[in-house]
């Protein structure tokens, strides 16, 4: 397996195709447009760039990377993929959607994989015919630094799909850790939580953004306080996996802040807009 496809070049997508192309895997990054892709590819480079700069890649090993990376806006460019990654927005009718087509597109033998953070795998995996070759792959963000990758075992997953994608997140240098398919998996039923109860601590005037992330940093030893680390995610995303926590479990404990809500309606996303729980404007 050395042939991977990158289903959506956000920034995901993008850190994901940077991961595989830093480990010799030809990438296939596919997206609705081309300007997403250009866009992508230069962030790609960026992070390189960065690498370098730390001492942990040499110029000819970005150039080589981004030599393995090829673009375009057909998905029918993944049919010669052993792998296929969607990184596509944290959408249900869009994932079902691009399934059942990667479904009929890739070669009977490809895995098909999920970056979701939250929405169940043994339903992406009933839009397939492959149930047994579909998987998660949820990767942190940023990708290229985040040792951590949630491999998730839908209903139907066997036992040799979930072994080689074990070891392909090995071969990418980063920690699998197998869970099973539930609500959230383990890191977001976790983590959505605490950033849910920050927002609730704002909306009710318990504290100011900065003072909560504040107590989070040095009382809790966090490396970035909730309502940031919500931000870096994008608001909206935060929202629609605490939605899906919600309908998912059934319990109120899930219910996303009004506050939360509301800024995702006003379009305060966090970093990717310049606002949201703090502002990121130039």
């Amino acid at each position: 397996m050395k042939r991977v496809g990158v289903v959506g070049a956000g920034t995901m997508g993008n850190g994901i195709a940077h991961a595989f192309a830093q480990n010799g895997w030809s990438v296939a990054l596919t997206d609705v447009a081309a300007p997403l892709l250009e866009k992508a590819l230069g962030t790609i480079r960026g992070n390189f760039d960065r690498q370098i700069k730390k001492g942990a890649a040499t110029a000819e090993q970005r150039d080589a990377a981004l030599g393995r990376i090829t673009t375009g806006t057909d998905l029918g460019a993944l049919a010669a993929c052993d792998l296929i990654v969607e990184a596509a927005s944290e959408r249900e009718d869009l994932k079902f959607g691009l399934f059942a087509d990667l479904d009929r597109l890739a070669g009977p033998d490809a895995i098909l994989a999920s970056n979701t953070s939250s929405i169940s795998i043994t339903s992406l995996a009933a839009r397939t015919k492959r149930p047994e070759l579909v998987i998660g792959m949820h990767f942190m963000n940023p990708v290229p630094v985040m040792p951590l990758v949630e491999v998730i075992r839908g209903q139907s997953t066997s036992d040799t799909t979930t072994l080689l994608v074990m070891d392909v997140a090995r071969e990418l240098g980063k920690t699998p850790v197998e869970v099973s398919d539930y609500p959230g998996f383990v890191a977001n039923r976790v983590l959505m939580p605490m950033i849910n109860e920050a927002a609730f601590c704002l909306m009710e005037g318990v504290a100011s953004a900065e003072s909560i992330d504040v107590v989070m940093r040095l009382g809790m030893d966090h490396p970035m306080g909730p309502l940031a680390l919500a931000d870096l995610i994008g608001l909206d995303t935060c929202l629609s996996i605490l939605e899906v926590l919600h309908r998912g479990l059934g319990d109120d404990k899930y219910r996303p802040c009004p506050l939360l809500k509301r800024m995702v309606a006003a379009g305060q996303l966090g970093r990717k807009t310049g606002r949201g729980f703090f502002s990121y404007e130039k």
